[in-house]
């Protein structure tokens, strides 16, 4: 029997005691937490004893909300996060064509750009790809992955012309006073169109997959989101663990409306893992993007002097529809709500479909980023035993996007997640990768200190420590996904699912946690990320 132990640093198991001396792990299982002296008693001569040196050891992270075939996607594109101008994506896309070989004709495509950031503070107009591209189609996505432009050749491409109708839940932009699209597609306009390109093999895409796995690993996170998954996504997460190329353990979300029956036509990893792959329940869109103001508010955006409050994707009557099937099928449903008019439609269809189902809150609901969810019906999620999975790094990334857009009020108030604490409300955290990077220190660091990139403080009331930051990523996100037996702390017969830290983020000085690195990262006893050697396999 193959065994560790761990000590010669600070041990933060995330459970009463915070904090032991060792750690005993044999065959990828933690068997004793302790004293040292207890612990080094169990040593015989194959023992590995695992000096820290001084560093800090803590449970794995557990990814509570992303997606990692969009990050596995994002690989093949070019990158556009951090451009300044129009000018600066052009050139960029013109770079990675060149680097790609990609010939005119094919489609070429980008992700990351934000046009809060942008010199024109606009969305650029397919006028501004034609220039540059007037013979390759051009497809750009959004950091928040909400909306996108396409050129011309792209919407020709795709079938947009001035007879397409919006759908239901988007908007195709148009040329000022006519039905020409201009280049801009919003939510499901932009969702469902962009779901049409051309694909790569399936060879690329898992070789992707692989690259997006290890982005998770050198991060510390060896439990990982699918957070909304079709056949497409499906197709790739199943060749990917029949190929047992998993280092990872993948939770996939299947898309309610329009793909319910992932689940009946995989009744195997609904029931547990297969090869580091499960079905976790569903997902479904109430609403948009607070930064991209499509989220649902319930009062006008603060830069919206004609009244504009965003717009739901569905009418009451079908989000209650369609909860009371997940809650037929006795399943968890994340639901995407930024706006708190969406988070209202969520809570009235969960507290409506109890009469039908009263067994309801054991499904244990998650509100997945709940950014402007107000605290009376922090109230009402708590008596639901919903869950709020905040997208905490808001704060920083755009705060002082949301001071212009909400107004310093509503500001101050995203992510609330000291007053969903104090409300009695369990909350994880999360980066919805690919917007941004599966970086759990720094979230952390954005929760307990709550600073705008101007270096405003956000809504100083809602910051939390450093220990209840680092359970919502741990603890709390393992509860979320009913693994709390197994995972998220310390404890003799959980899984030997480890982060090593440089430091110890319960002891620096707050504003210093961001600067905190993963040395190594263990699933189940193993190496699999090593910050001298990268990532290995299992």
């Amino acid at each position: 029997m193959k065994q560790t132990i761990y000590y010669g640093g600070d041990i933060l198991t995330m459970e009463e005691p915070i904090t032991v001396e060792a750690i005993l792990v044999k065959d990828g299982i933690i068997s004793q937490a302790g004293s040292l002296r207890d612990i080094l008693a169990q040593k015989d001569e194959q023992t590995v004893l695992e000096h820290l040196h001084g560093k800090t050891l803590l449970p794995a992270f557990l990814d509570p909300h992303s997606h990692i075939t969009a990050l596995a996607s994002t690989m093949g594109l070019a990158p556009l996060d951090g451009a300044g101008s129009f000018d600066d994506m052009v050139s960029r896309l013109e770079e990675f064509q060149h680097k790609r070989t990609i010939p005119a004709g094919q489609w070429l495509t980008g992700f990351g750009y934000d046009h809060n950031f942008l010199k024109e503070k606009a969305h650029p107009t397919k006028e501004v790809l034609d220039r540059a591209f007037p013979d390759t189609p051009v497809l750009i996505t959004h950091a928040s992955g909400h909306m996108g432009v396409a050129n011309s050749a792209a919407l020709t491409a795709l079938g947009v012309t001035s007879h397409t109708p919006d759908p239901e839940g988007g908007k195709i932009g148009r040329m000022e006073g006519t039905m020409e699209p201009n280049g801009y597609l919003e939510e499901t306009a932009f969702t469902s169109l962009s779901s049409k390109l051309p694909q790569p093999t399936l060879e690329q895409l898992l070789d992707q997959l692989d690259a997006a796995q290890k982005v998770y690993l050198q991060n510390g996170i060896t439990t990982v989101q699918d957070g909304f998954t079709r056949p497409g996504e499906w197709a790739m997460l199943k060749a990917m663990a029949q190929a047992k190329r998993f280092l990872v353990d993948v939770v996939g979300y299947a898309a309610l409306n329009g793909h319910r029956s992932l689940r009946t036509e995989n009744p195997a990893y609904c029931k547990e893992y297969q090869n580091r792959l499960r079905i976790g329940g569903y997902k479904m869109f109430l609403d948009g993007s607070p930064q991209g103001k499509t989220a649902w508010l319930s009062e006008p955006y603060a830069t919206s002097p004609d009244g504009y409050r965003g717009y739901p994707i569905y009418t009451d009557k079908q989000v209650y529809s369609l909860i009371c099937q997940a809650l037929q099928d006795g399943v968890p449903l994340l639901t995407h709500c930024n706006g708190d008019a969406a988070a209202q439609q969520l809570i009235d269809g969960f507290e409506k479909a109890l009469s039908s189902y009263p067994n309801a809150s054991s499904t244990r609901p998650v509100m997945i980023h709940a950014q402007t969810v107000r605290p009376d019906q922090l109230q009402r999620m708590a008596a639901l035993s919903m869950i709020a999975s905040f997208f905490v790094a808001h704060t920083y990334y755009w705060g002082d996007v949301h001071l212009q857009n909400l107004g310093l009020k509503r500001a101050n108030r995203i992510s609330p997640a000291r007053t969903a604490g104090k409300l009695g409300v369990t909350y994880t955290f999360h980066q919805d990768t690919p917007v941004l990077p599966p970086n759990m220190i720094d979230t952390v660091w954005c929760a307990v200190n709550r600073v705008t990139k101007d270096g405003v403080t956000l809504g100083e009331c809602e910051r939390v420590t450093p220990l209840a930051a680092l359970k919502a990523v741990t603890i709390n996100a393992a509860y979320q996904y009913f693994e709390e037996d197994r995972k998220g702390s310390i404890r003799p017969g959980k899984l030997a699912d480890l982060v090593i830290l440089d430091r110890n983020p319960l002891t620096v000085n707050p504003m210093d946690i961001r600067d905190i690195r993963v040395v190594k990262t263990i699933k189940e006893g193993k190496t699999v990320y090593s910050a001298e050697e990268g990532s290995r396999s299992l």
